[in-house]
């Protein structure tokens, strides 16, 4: 079956989309090459927070640079990680006297180009702290975290720690926070229908008519899950049950739910999901204190979603609820 995509030219996808974004909200970022750069950067005094990673996800992450989120974004082509030399020059460029927080999902194109960055930016001796989120539980127990795929999970992360740092707290308070943020979530993912590369109309995979598979990387990596078809109930509560476990959440914890749309999942579905897990949590006694429901990391029109659980306290929560303006992510 042909691909079906509204697009002009394979080769140009990333340079167009980037175009488009600069269009759409040339009031919140500005574009430097493959750099998506938050606006308020140039006045930036305080800690500045940088990630990367392939187009073809959006609107992660270049939807999520702004005041209280990302200052830089460094967007990589379809699927791939970015040039570790434009990683570098983003990290020279975020730098306001305090020091960069340099963020990295664990993919392997993502963690060579980090390890890469990082050495160059201890040759220029500048003040950078990495910090690896890898909070798939699908392909690797907890014991072995760094084998972890980092997900969806991140999202979240950014607005945290991007607010303490608007509140002075220094690289080494900000990278320890969003470590600590790293280990205590937990996501994992189904997909009921693969998706195809943009560029060349290959399919991830089939999963057939009725099967569905837990545990599907957002790039089509195997999860070992596969099974008939289930029901959104059903499904939350294989999905929610191995979330609780891993973190490991109890009764009396407060609880931050992501439910995060793959790119051909409705509304309507996720809303679903939500209540379910709601539900589910609610019957083990945890507290829902904050959520996000939307397409948050897509994989083209992959039909599923990632299901993110973190153990939230106090702080956490008054973090949360900061201001935050972002193409995608808003609030007073």
């Amino acid at each position: 079956m042909a691909m079906k995509k509204f697009i002009n030219d394979p080769a140009t996808l990333t340079d167009e989309l980037l175009e488009g974004m600069a269009l759409a909200y040339g009031d919140l970022v500005e574009l430097e090459g493959h750099m998506v750069i938050n606006k308020g950067l140039a006045t930036a005094d305080r800690v500045t927070i940088v990630t990367y990673g392939g187009s073809g996800h959006e609107p992660a992450q270049c939807c999520y640079v702004g005041e209280g989120s990302l200052d830089i974004q460094v967007v990589g082509d379809i699927f791939a990680a970015p040039n570790p030399a434009v990683v570098f020059e983003a990290v020279k460029k975020a730098d306001k006297g305090h020091g960069v927080l340099l963020l990295t999902l664990n993919h392997a194109g993502d963690m060579l180009c980090g390890k890469m960055v990082m050495k160059m930016v201890k040759k220029a001796g500048l003040n950078v702290k990495q910090v690896i989120t890898q909070e798939d539980i699908s392909n690797a127990p907890r014991s072995d975290g760094e084998n972890r795929r980092g997900l969806a999970g991140a999202v979240p992360m950014y607005h945290i720690v991007a607010a303490a740092a608007r509140e002075g707290k220094n690289l080494e308070e900000c990278a320890a926070l969003a470590q600590e943020y790293a280990d205590c979530m937990a996501t994992i993912a189904v997909a009921a229908k693969c998706a195809t590369h943009p560029q060349t109309g290959a399919p991830f995979g089939d999963l057939g008519d009725i099967d569905m598979e837990i545990g599907m990387g957002q790039h089509g990596e195997g999860g070992g899950g596969r099974m008939p078809m289930k029901t959104a109930k059903e499904t939350i509560e294989i999905m929610a049950e191995a979330l609780v476990k891993d973190i490991p959440l109890a009764a009396g914890d407060k609880c931050f739910v992501m439910v995060n749309g793959s790119g051909a999942t409705t509304m309507m579905e996720m809303l679903i999901c939500y209540k379910d897990c709601v539900k589910y949590l609610e019957s083990k006694g945890i507290e829902v204190v904050a959520n996000m429901v939307g397409e948050i990391l897509t994989v083209q029109e992959q039909a599923g979603f990632q299901l993110n659980l973190a153990k939230w306290d106090e702080e956490t929560m008054r973090l949360w609820n900061t201001p935050v303006h972002t193409p995608v992510f808003f609030k007073e």
